[in-house]
């Protein structure tokens, strides 16, 4: 197994199929049909729309409404009455943030919690048919790796010399 560094022509050649690849992954997940098939399995009749909040909510709380629409790429007003939606349904419980008292931040509720565990359940079944096939080297590379992928895309990029 080789330790060199990739080099910039071995990085230029593969970009396009790993972009390419990156598209496919994020178009599936983003497919309407995917959130109501996992919510059906889910046992949830949760509004399709509201989903991804609930679960980054659970997932990154107590997050800010703000910072939830930027992760999303929605409009702060609009995920804003999303939120509210979710508190009427008694999924999730507004705060001001201990950190700045203007701020009100979501954080997910005992019944929110409940539906989220459903998800992941529902999840699980999803991926063990999805990678029953694989072995098991090669499932614990894609998942080391595409954890340091994800990684470093969250810093800030490198500027280029």
């Amino acid at each position: 197994m080789s330790t060199e560094n990739v080099s910039e022509a071995q990085i230029m050649e593969a970009l396009p199929g790993l972009h390419r690849a990156l598209i496919d992954v994020v178009s599936v997940m983003n497919r309407p049909e995917r959130d109501t098939a996992l919510l059906e399995l889910a046992g949830l009749t949760l509004e399709r729309a509201l989903f991804p909040l609930l679960v980054l909510i659970e997932r990154l709380g107590p997050i800010g409404v703000v910072d939830l629409a930027g992760r999303v790429d929605r409009d702060y007003t609009t995920v804003s009455r999303q939120v509210a939606r979710l508190e009427e349904l008694g999924l999730v419980a507004r705060r001001p943030s201990a950190a700045d008292r203007r701020v009100r931040e979501a954080i997910i509720t005992p019944p929110g919690k409940a539906a989220t565990d459903a998800v992941d359940t529902a999840r699980e079944s999803m991926a063990l048919a999805q990678f029953q096939a694989w072995n098991a080297h090669d499932f614990d590379d894609l998942v080391r790796l595409l954890r340091r992928l994800a990684d470093g895309m969250n810093e800030t990029p490198p500027e280029r010399s």
